[in-house]
Formats: C-alpha cells, sequence, structure tokens
C-alpha cells in the first residue's frame, strides 16, 4: 500500500498535479512554443506544454493561464491545471505584456502594432475598450493595486503613460528615461519603479503627484521589476550584466546585486516573497534566488527564450 502511495504521488508531481506543495511556477518560452511548469517546492520542472506559436506576456490567476501569442497576434486562455486552450481571441499584431486587474476580473494587453492598450474580460475574454497611448511599441500595462490606474510603458517612449481605468483613455504621461520596460507598484500603491532600458536607471514614481521622486543608477539595459509583498525591497534584472540587483525602499539604495543567466528579463515572486524566478532569455533557463540570504540557489533548464514568470 506504501509503495502504491508513493508511486501515486510521483506520477501526479511529474504532471502538475496536486501532489505538489508548493505554489507552481509558468515559463512562456517564445521559441519552444511552450509554457514550462515548476514546481516552487521543490524547484523542479514537471511539464512543458505547448502552447500558441510564440507565447509571450503572461497573467495567472483563478487557476487559469492568460498569454499572448506574438506570431498569431492573440490572447490564450488556458486551463492551468489541465494544461488545456480554453480560447483564443484575436488582440492584434505583436501583444506582449498582459495582466490581470487585482479583483481579478478585467485584463489588460499591450498591443505594439497600433501603440494600444485592450482591455477584456478575464471570465471569456471579451473585449470590452481599446485604448490609444502615447507611446510606441507598448511592452507592459500595469494594474495599480487598487486597479483605478494602468502604467504603460512603451519601447519607443520617454515616458510611462497613465491610462484611468473606469474613464478608458489615457489621462497623463510621466516623464522617465529612454524605453522604459518593468513596471511594479508597492502594496499600498503610493509609488511605481519603473526600469528604463537604455537611460540605465530605475525612476521612482510618486503616483498621487504623478512625478518622479527618485533615479536609481542601474546596471546595463535594467529591464523586469519584482516588487516583495511585504513593500521593502525591489529587484530588477540587469540584461547585459547579467544580474539582479536589489533595492532597499526605505533608502532607494541598491544593498544587493545576484548574478542570473544571460540576458535576465522578466521575474515573479512567490506568494510569500520567499523566492524569486527569474527568466533568463539566452541562457533557457529560469534562476531561483532566495530573497532572505540574497543569493541564487538554483538554475532550471526551461524552454528556448524565456520570457517571463507568472505564479500560482
Amino acid at each position: 500500500m506504501r509503495l502504491a502511495s508513493l508511486l501515486c504521488a510521483a506520477v501526479l508531481a511529474a504532471f502538475g498535479g496536486s501532489a505538489t506543495a508548493g505554489p507552481l511556477a509558468y515559463v512562456p518560452n517564445e521559441k519552444s512554443a511552450t509554457v514550462s511548469v515548476i514546481d516552487t517546492a521543490t524547484d523542479q520542472r514537471l511539464r512543458d506544454i505547448p502552447l500558441g506559436e510564440r507565447p509571450r506576456g503572461i497573467a495567472a490567476g483563478g487557476g487559469r493561464l492568460y498569454l499572448t501569442d506574438g506570431k498569431t497576434g492573440s490572447l490564450l486562455i488556458v486551463d492551468a491545471a489541465a494544461g488545456k486552450l480554453l480560447k483564443t481571441v484575436r488582440i492584434g499584431d505583436s501583444p506582449e505584456g498582459v495582466s490581470l486587474s487585482p479583483d481579478g476580473r478585467m485584463l489588460a494587453v499591450a498591443v505594439e502594432d497600433d501603440n494600444s492598450v485592450a482591455l477584456l474580460n478575464a471570465s471569456d475574454g471579451r473585449p470590452s475598450a481599446r485604448i490609444k497611448v502615447q507611446g510606441k511599441n507598448p511592452e507592459h500595462a500595469v494594474f495599480s493595486p487598487d486597479g483605478r490606474w494602468l502604467y504603460v510603458s512603451a519601447e519607443e517612449a520617454e515616458q510611462v503613460d497613465v491610462i484611468d481605468v473606469a474613464g478608458r483613455q489615457q489621462v497623463a504621461s510621466i516623464p522617465v528615461g529612454k524605453r522604459p520596460r518593468g513596471i511594479g507598484f508597492l502594496p499600498d500603491g503610493s509609488r511605481a519603479y519603473v526600469a528604463s532600458e537604455l537611460a540605465g536607471k530605475v525612476y521612482v514614481i510618486d503616483v498621487r503627484q504623478r512625478r518622479v521622486v527618485a533615479e536609481i543608477a542601474a546596471g546595463q539595459y535594467p529591464n523586469g521589476i519584482a516588487i516583495h509583498p511585504d513593500g521593502r525591497r525591489v529587484f530588477v534584472s540587469n540584461g547585459r550584466d547579467p544580474s539582479v540587483m536589489v533595492i532597499d525602499v526605505a533608502g532607494n539604495a541598491v544593498v544587493a546585486t545576484i548574478e542570473v543567466g544571460k540576458r535576465p528579463w522578466n521575474m515573479a515572486l512567490t506568494p510569500d516573497g520567499s523566492k524569486l524566478y527569474v527568466a533568463n532569455g539566452r541562457s533557457g533557463t529560469v534562476s531561483v534566488i532566495d530573497t532572505a540570504d540574497m543569493k541564487k540557489t538554483a538554475d532550471i533548464d526551461v524552454g528556448e527564450l524565456p520570457w517571463g514568470v507568472s505564479i500560482q
């Protein structure tokens, strides 16, 4: 009986079932056209799910995955547990980042081709609005913690565009450095952190005043942003170093730099904030960082050109 139970648990773990002890990390691999599934309790890759033709942006919530497919110009809605594609929604050419609203009801997708952000219902993918932004080739559209605002970065921009979600329109632009990329908000929504790739800086924005209050020197080509749930630390990936640096929020100072794989890009933290998972595009790996010790603990092989990570 004991042997049978162990075998059953092993099979479930291998297929991403309920035997896993930790949240699962999902990693879209652009060139492989797969999503790698990692058990964050063991840091083992459980399986690869074939999805789309060029999966890029990813968000997870409510047992679903939401992915953009850069080649087909679509949003893919996926049952996470089954690894089954539920629906494909045409969005427009070259969609990139996707984010889920704090209440889990709305999706925002940055669409590069027509310089817009598409809003959709998370339940069925039904489009509800299309909002033009000033920046060209928008990459990320990120909800504020209260769901009132979307901050939008773009490859051809020197500003972050601000969308009023209820009003369905852009209402402001906040100047930052060239080519803003990753965006993250403190849990209380008071500040946003923006990595500007060509400027080599992270810009700290006062959300209420809509102005930059600090500039922090980063490594080469800062890109991804992840903010610890306790609001005390900000993690920034530096694409050309390659490294992840840690910013102390209270002092706006870099307190650690951690070497990771080649071309680190987008990242995600476990819900308890104990681990950071970093997608390394050119290494085909995900680096795992212990956020308490600020040290890398593992490199996990995934597919080719991993774009980012989402955890649920």
